[in-house]
């Protein structure tokens, strides 16, 4: 079976030998190294036999000392094949170029749908589909995956509360659910309002209940704030104090930060390579140029293709490989301050509530220890500190 494959891959040739001296001209073919089998004598001048292409030449130089004509009668394997290829190579390359064609025209976007949206929110999902390059007539393969484009279209339109992102052939369906109208607030029990922790009174905004503080007032963790209790003693009532008090609170805050660090950055140099990949073979198509870089991030995207509404077993991949450099640096005392100072205030800001502002903030101390830079601040912050206590029967 070995020597069939490689038989073939090599080109055989069945040969027909006529004239005198046939026994001795297939003797001499053997002697000189000439692989030849299968001969059977069609008569008493006549033999065909099975040979291989590359022996040939060798053959015709033999067969010129012996009264003897040979005849070509059949050619088998790889180079005949290749060459009736050759021959046909018009419309060999007329039938590729159509399957690439139905592959393109198969991986093209050609309609986008989005059920559930109004006519506004609809044109806001088309506007930021089209920053995303998500269009008619754009290459599926070259677009963002369906989740990203999800998050994408969550993210940055605010009347969405989700979107569904479904590729269906060539069309991009888009299933919306939008945000309903916020329900009436929940009826509460009677409540007081108190203070959450110490701070001074700078507004207050009272809307249910009798406020029992004022502006400038110092009160601590746990004291009233707006009373539930309304009326005079003969005629009091129960409700629900509602409002914000708005106060003074101050935060502590010790950050260190190094003066010298080592970080990698990108330098701009990047190079791609695009394949095929098939039954777990890659051939890359596009873009041979070799990896160089001393150091290097490498990304990866693969997209399935499709032909009609079939999956084809081929995959396009896109390889790219983007150069980094290592960097130390190296931070005056001044910008390390500044950096311990930034990534302290962004750190309240996340713990703060949105309406919350910091009204000031003031390093107390700052000290360099073992190449790091310590820095103690304090801010003072304008937030509300008015949280609901409930009115118990007796009090």
């Amino acid at each position: 079976m070995k020597n069939q494959w490689l038989n073939f891959m090599t080109g055989v040739i069945q040969v027909n030998a006529k004239g005198k001296g046939i026994e001795r001209f297939i003797n001499q073919c053997i002697q000189n190294d000439i692989n030849i089998w299968n001969v059977k004598r069609q008569g008493t001048e006549s033999v065909t036999f099975f040979m291989l292409l590359k022996d040939v030449s060798k053959v015709r130089r033999v067969v010129r000392t012996f009264d003897c004509k040979l005849f070509f009668i059949q050619k088998v394997g790889l180079p005949f094949l290749m060459k009736k290829v050759l021959t046909n190579s018009g419309f060999l390359l007329g039938v590729l170029l159509f399957f690439v064609i139905m592959i393109l025209l198969s991986n093209i976007v050609w309609q986008i749908e989005i059920d559930g949206a109004q006519p506004q929110t609809e044109h806001q999902i088309y506007q930021h589909l089209d920053e995303m390059g998500v269009k008619k007539g754009k290459l599926q393969f070259l677009l963002e995956d369906v989740d990203v484009i999800q998050q994408q279209l969550t993210n940055n339109i605010d009347s969405i509360t989700w979107i569904g992102v479904e590729l269906r052939g060539t069309t991009y369906h888009f299933q919306v659910v939008e945000k309903e109208e916020p329900e009436e607030p929940e009826q509460i029990g009677p409540q007081h309002l108190v203070a959450k922790k110490e701070s001074v009174i700078t507004e207050m905004f009272v809307e249910e209940g009798q406020a029992i503080v004022e502006i400038n007032q110092h009160v601590n963790k746990g004291e009233l704030l707006v009373s539930g209790m309304i009326g005079k003693e003969d005629n009091t009532q129960i409700v629900a104090a509602r409002g914000k008090v708005y106060g003074e609170t101050w935060y502590r805050a010790t950050v260190k930060t190094p003066l010298s660090q080592t970080i990698h950055v990108l330098t701009g140099n990047s190079k791609s390579k695009h394949l095929l990949s098939f039954g777990g073979v890659t051939l890359p198509f596009w873009g041979f140029a070799k990896n160089d870089y001393r150091n290097y991030e490498a990304y990866e995207t693969t997209k399935d293709l499709h032909l009609l509404n079939w999956k084809l077993p081929v995959s396009y991949m896109k390889n790219v490989i983007r150069e980094t450099e290592t960097v130390e640096r190296v931070y005056s005392v001044k910008q390390a301050k500044e950096l311990a100072i930034e990534s302290a205030r962004t750190e309240l800001q996340t713990k703060l509530d949105e309406d919350a502002t910091i009204k000031e903030e003031k390093v107390l101390h700052e000290t360099n220890e073992n190449g790091k830079l310590k820095v103690e601040i304090i801010y003072t912050v304008i937030e509300n500190i008015a949280i609901e206590k409930p009115i118990i029967q007796g009090d």
